[in-house]
């Protein structure tokens, strides 16, 4: 009998095992109203997750370029010192356990393992982990990801998004894609509900400058960003960090709320006040990699002076708790065995040791008890948690969302007055510095030359410095999401590059229509619309170039200094400075795609044919022989068009697989 019923549940669809309250249907109090005895779900709701560590260890290797400042990093830090490098002892044997229902409070001083924990349990991080995991009694595995929610430490939400605007996104891009439009939407206003969210739902989420919602409520919304999903197992670094007394309080009452909804919640947590403290259901105190004590909450205190560890005056708890894991024993009474060590350092220690001692006699090396799960649920929930994968939406509705999510975040740049005022402005100078220009010398065609290739610099810089910056700017955000498979890769960049592009097209289109007729330039319809095109080209090419920079450094810095030197190389090599480069370093100008810009803008606006400088005593000249043209063949095709055009495509090829590397590698 058992085993039919999980055939039955294997073949159920998809969408069958969401929570009533996703699919529109069905009494939302009755999916949070549930027994303490019986935490395990029905087949109709969300998973829980039981969640057991092990003998959990971790080391992270450190390479040092000066061996003597390896030497020394590895004596301050009781290191081990390889030709260079050296490798650091993190986690040195965590256990511990918490159930549905539950909130675990990791607590311990700064440096001493807890966001590391915290990573490792929700399986970010890979490499130097020992030890056993189990979510269910299962190891952890790709299928469990879309369980588990993870809160970072800093809220990396877009500034110019408002609350509800960044759920929706989230909600479109991360809901399944079994779920209509109008779910996804009633499931965040559901969210925005629980957490407390409607007075704020149209503020803008504000940054360094933009004004936007208070901490408690940003913080909110990244909880919100994470529980869209329903995860039954959600993790969150430091949540009340920044946040004053009464915010913080107000925020652990919310993660109670989820707590009871049959989720597993586990937070670290620095020094919290006497009423947040007795809200945590477990704690897990670390103290230099290793634990002291895991047990509930509230038995601490009584745990610890039964050890005989008593504060002397009265203590906050977890300022007490804080004051053991850093062997600070000022105001605390100490057993006799740790008496009468003259040296504070050492004394420290010693109470460090004693206290790791005392934790593993105790049994605390095997803190992760024994699961809750029953033998016959063990099985299914196994079952479960292999085959709850739900299937995401497709690569085309992740770029319409995508595209309509940057144009929104990016909308006050793309139509900032001061960018319409550049481009209109630079057009009426050139316009008037250039006001109806002629060919009919050399000095006449020279200028006008020269005005094609400041136009050919102009709109360079523009598009190289407009894209450089963007992934750079967008890295948190991009890793963040990346991290939780909210989308594609590819289609965030299409998404990017297509919104990018367009105004710089409008903002092109602008620029060329005032300048052209005012400098007097070739006034036919095919002479307009080929030097358009030329310079549109030159456009995509240098927006690619910035993207290529950005993707490969993604440093602000250090993308705009290479942003610069390579600016300066095609500008010099671009053929209007110097028309005879040295044979030892002529490859330049190959690669430079604003010498193949300017060439093609040449093409198409003059013809060889074309005459000039009629009123010399030689009579009327070819254009061709005049010395502006002495590298440039305008009868020889327009090969730069291909050129050009590979050379834009290749970019981006090349930024979307640095951005591909460099994402994958970078941690959160």
């Amino acid at each position: 009998m058992e085993m039919s019923d999980e055939r039955m549940e294997m073949s159920t669809v998809e969408c069958q095992h969401l929570p009533p309250s996703w699919q529109g249907n069905g009494d939302a109090d009755a999916e949070v109203e549930v027994e303490e005895d019986h935490l395990w779900p029905t087949k109709d709701g969300p998973l829980p997750i039981f969640l057991k560590f092990e003998n959990v260890e971790y080391r992270v290797k450190m390479t040092l370029k000066n061996p003597l400042t390896a030497v020394r990093v590895a004596f301050a830090s009781q290191m081990t010192v390889d030709q260079g490098s050296s490798c650091k002892h993190i986690l040195k044997g965590i256990a511990g356990s918490v159930d549905p229902g539950e909130i675990l409070a990791l607590m311990g001083p700064s440096g001493s393992g807890k966001t590391t924990l915290l990573k490792i349990l929700g399986g970010r991080l890979d490499g130097g982990i020992k030890g056993q995991i189990t979510y269910n009694d299962t190891p952890y595995s790709p299928c469990l990801k879309r369980r588990i929610g993870f809160v970072t430490q800093d809220d990396v939400l877009f500034p110019q998004l408002t609350v509800e605007e960044t759920l929706v996104f989230a909600a479109f891009l991360r809901l399944p894609a079994c779920m209509s439009k109008q779910q996804k939407r009633d499931r965040v206003d559901a969210i925005i509900t629980e957490l407390n969210l409607e007075r704020c739902r149209h503020t803008k989420i504000g940054g360094a400058f933009v004004r936007g919602v208070s901490g408690g409520e940003r913080k909110r919304t990244s909880i919100g960003n994470e529980i869209l999903v329903d995860p039954t197992l959600l993790l969150l670094d430091e949540p009340t960090s920044g946040l004053d007394s009464t915010s913080a309080s107000k925020l652990i009452l919310v993660l109670q709320r989820l707590a009871k909804t049959r989720r597993t919640i586990i937070t670290t947590i620095h020094q919290p006040s006497s009423r947040m403290f007795y809200m945590f259901d477990k704690l897990l105190l670390i103290s230099d990699g290793h634990a002291i004590y895991h047990g509930k909450a509230r038995d601490c205190m009584h745990h610890f002076s039964s050890l005989g560890f008593v504060p002397e005056i009265p203590m906050n708890p977890a300022e007490f708790l804080l004051d053991l894991a850093t062997g600070n024993l000022d105001d605390i009474s100490v057993p006799e065995a740790l008496r009468g060590s003259p040296d504070p350092q050492e004394f420290r220690s010693q109470v460090i040791r004693h206290l790791q001692l005392k934790f593993r006699a105790g049994g605390g090396a095997g803190a992760g008890g024994r699961s809750r799960v029953p033998p016959t649920e063990q099985l299914r929930l196994a079952l479960r948690a292999r085959k709850d994968h739900r299937r995401s939406i497709g690569w085309l509705q992740q770029f319409t969302v995508l595209s309509r999510r940057t144009f929104r975040e990016r909308a006050s740049d793309y139509l900032d007055k001061m960018r319409l005022a550049q481009a209109v402005g630079v057009a009426l100078l050139l316009g008037l510095l250039w006001w109806k220009s002629q060919t009919g010398n050399e000095a006449q065609l020279r200028d006008q030359v020269g005005l094609i290739f400041y136009i050919c610099v102009f709109r360079t810089s523009s598009s190289l410095f407009g894209s450089v910056y963007v992934f750079p700017f967008e890295k948190l955000y991009l890793v963040k999401e990346r991290k939780a498979d909210m989308y594609r890769l590819s289609a965030y960049y299409a998404s990017s590059t297509l919104c990018d592009a367009v105004p710089h097209v409008v903002y092109l289109v602008l620029f060329m229509t005032i300048l052209y007729f005012m400098a007097g330039l070739r006034r036919t319809v095919p002479c307009f619309f080929l030097t358009l095109l030329a310079t549109l080209l030159i456009v995509f090419t240098s927006q690619g170039t910035g993207e290529l920079l950005g993707a490969a450094i993604l440093s602000v810095k250090r993308a705009g200094v290479m942003a610069s030197l390579v600016l300066m190389l095609f500008l010099l090599t671009g053929g209007y400075y110097v028309q005879h480069i040295p044979k030892f370093i002529r490859w330049l100008k190959y690669v430079s795609f604003m010498h193949y810009g300017f060439n093609l803008l040449l093409k198409a606006q003059y013809h060889g044919h074309l005459t000039y400088n009629c009123a010399s005593r030689g009579g009327c000249q070819r254009l061709q022989s005049s010395p502006s043209f002495g590298t440039v063949d305008l009868d020889g095709g327009m090969r730069e068009v291909w050129i050009l055009l590979a050379m834009a495509l290749a970019y981006r090829f090349l930024a979307y697989f640095c951005l591909l590397k460099r994402i994958t590698l970078t941690p959160l």
